[in-house]
């Protein structure tokens, strides 16, 4: 490695994060973790030793070459250790082969682990810790945190290995070759080590606002990109601020890109003219002693070339503490997400529920939406500390029963608690106190996989992924063939549309299912319900986005698909629940009333004020 690559890696390496402070226990469970990597590591590490071992070989051959040339001893001396060098230099390329296939090996192993760790980790966590959590920031740990603890293993164990070896064995060959000289040569070492802490720092605190510049303009992009965004910013014609917000932002990052240009620049040019002082003097001193005897001419040509191969381990291991808690870092931050409490998970004597109709009970059920520190983190929020606010109970005392095959409908003012009893039967949360039961079980003993194939729900937003028609559907039923789904499109009476479409059920329905109509996205989730078949099913406002034609079409299709199920309805449409068993008004989180449609209208209640307002309007 020449002087002045040497240089650059060696800002490469430096110009990371600062390392910030980290938990106690996570050195500990790093080598907890690396512990199924043990017999890579141990084989990583010895090929790391032999290639270090290689790269003083050379040098000291090449000096051997010259004294040969020198002394004329002879062309077969010559041949044989240009041979020698030969097989070292191939010896050391496999070897490097290796080194690179084993670093490889552990670096994407370890992405992969710690990837679908976080991954199905993050899946398990309640739907509070979603609501709360910037999308990108979560991402950023599963890429850039898991990138940058990867490099503990491939970069940084293998540097502090290598470096200290081969600077033991260049130092003690160098030492061993002529002491004045080495000495002399490393006089210059302060003049190297202290610009490079100097301007390391110094270009790790511009590559931290650049990054967190270009971390901005990231979140701006994917707000303003999306569907909605888009279509705000028009609305609200903003694209002029929207673009010089963002000119800022690219801007600043382009003036830090010239900084860092320059100042990378200048700090590689006077490390090189150190290496080359140091160099002058090893040849200018060395010559002196060849030209009196007290040197081999080759011993020149070895301190010279062994010259180069001392300042780079030096630099790197003089930086490792920083590379070393950047890794460190990055696995702190990693762990922090491990870390976070799953809300919701299997009973340890958790069991599937029987066959046969399903009934639903709450039974005096009070619950809050738990707190910040209980499902998120400050880094997450891109807050500095976490909000305290929360655990309000919600709900007080929710008693009501949906014997099997009923149907019972919730309505009431925005926020009074009704798509709250919906999640609560789902169990995206768990009740605080009270139960939920399902058949007579509560639903905290069923397992998870049981209670979702039993209850499925239908939502307001009517959300679909950036994926095929066929693939949404089969979210619900992952082996349903084509005509199970085209009986589902028919029955959601969204089967002429789908037909008409180019590409039918392959048709890629966009992000959030936006190149659909509101009402087509909803019907898409009623066809997704109605191929699931659930014994339970839950409305939450479902046809909230249909006009009066399409709700009639879609009430008749599930008032066929609600046949023989129990259902739990919440509706903003009175008309539509008049035939509903039991109407429940829940008002600050409590059953006002409760009874039939036409009992709730002779009572003249809340039920009643909602009727005669909603129809009067």
């Amino acid at each position: 490695m020449s002087m002045e690559n040497a240089a650059w890696h060696s800002l490469w390496r430096m110009s990371g994060d600062k390392g910030k402070a980290y938990a106690d226990t996570t050195p500990r469970r790093v080598l907890s973790f690396a512990a199924s990597y043990k017999n890579r590591l141990l084989v990583f590490v010895l090929f790391s030793v032999f290639s270090a071992v290689l790269a003083v070989i050379t040098p000291v051959l090449a000096g051997r070459v010259v004294d040969a040339i020198v002394a004329q001893t002879g062309v077969q001396v010559v041949l044989k250790l240009a041979g020698i060098i030969a097989i070292v230099a191939v010896a050391d390329a496999v070897v490097s082969l290796v080194v690179r296939w084993y670093s490889s090996r552990l670096g994407e192993g370890i992405i992969f682990d710690l990837r679908t760790a976080v991954f199905d980790h993050v899946q398990k966590m309640p739907v509070a810790f979603f609501t709360r959590t910037r999308t990108g920031a979560l991402v950023s740990r599963l890429n850039n945190d898991v990138i940058g603890a990867q490099s503990a293993f491939a970069g940084t164990l293998s540097g502090l290995v290598s470096n200290t070896v081969a600077l033991l064995l260049t130092a003690g060959v160098m030492f061993s070759t002529s002491w004045q000289v080495t000495a002399l040569a490393l006089v210059l070492l302060p003049i190297f080590l202290l610009p490079a802490r100097h301007f390391g720092k110094s270009i790790a605190l511009l590559r931290r606002e650049s990054a967190d510049l270009n971390a901005s303009m990231g979140t701006q992009m994917t707000e303003r990109f999306s569907a909605p965004g888009a279509t705000l910013i028009k609305l609200f014609g903003r694209p002029a601020e929207e673009s010089a917000q963002f000119g800022l932002r690219a801007g600043r990052v382009r003036d830090i890109g010239v900084k860092m240009a320059m100042r990378q620049f200048f700090f590689v040019a006077m490390l090189t003219l150190v290496a080359a002082l140091a160099l002058a003097l090893v040849y200018g001193l060395g010559g002196v002693y060849a030209m009196r005897g007290e040197l081999a001419a080759g011993d020149v040509v070895v301190l010279g070339m062994l010259l180069t191969r001392l300042y780079a381990p030096l630099t790197a291991l003089a930086n490792a503490r920083v590379e070393i808690t950047s890794a460190l870092v990055s696995f702190d931050r990693v762990f922090e997400i491990l870390d976070l409490e799953p809300l919701i998970h299997d009973a340890p004597d958790a069991r599937v529920l029987d066959a046969g109709p399903v009934s639903v009970k709450f039974t005096n059920v009070s619950f809050a939406y738990p707190s910040a520190e209980k499902v998120s983190l400050a880094s997450l929020e891109d807050v500095s500390v976490l909000d305290t606010r929360g655990g309000e109970t919600v709900l007080h005392g929710i008693d009501f029963e949906i014997p099997a095959g009923s149907t019972v409908a919730l309505v009431g003012s925005s926020g009074a608690g009704k798509s709250t009893i919906a999640s609560l039967l789902a169990r995206l949360y768990d009740v605080d106190s009270g139960s939920v039961q399902l058949a007579g079980v509560d639903i905290r003993k069923l397992k998870l996989d049981s209670l979702r194939s039993t209850v499925s729900m239908v939502t307001q937003d009517g959300h679909l992924f950036h994926e095929t028609i066929g693939s949404n559907l089969r979210l619900a039923k992952p082996e349903a063939s084509d005509a199970e789904i085209w009986q589902a499109l028919e029955r959601a009476r969204l089967e002429p549309t789908i037909s008409a479409l180019p590409d039918g059920l392959d048709t890629v329905v966009g992000e959030r299912g936006y190149r659909l109509s509101g009402g087509e996205r909803q019907r898409m989730t009623i066809a997704r319900l109605l191929l699931a078949a659930p014994q339970v099913v839950i409305l939450d406002e479902a046809t909230a986005a249909l006009d009066s034609a399409n709700e009639a079409a879609v009430q008749a299709a599930l008032a066929e698909a609600l046949e023989n199920r129990t259902a739990l309805v919440i509706a903003h449409r009175l008309s539509t629940i008049r035939s509903a068993d039991l109407i429940l008004v829940i008002e600050d989180g409590r059953v006002a009333e409760r009874g039939t449609h036409a009992e709730l209208m002779a009572v003249r209640g809340r039920y009643a004020e909602l009727h005669d307002t909603q129809f009067a309007q």
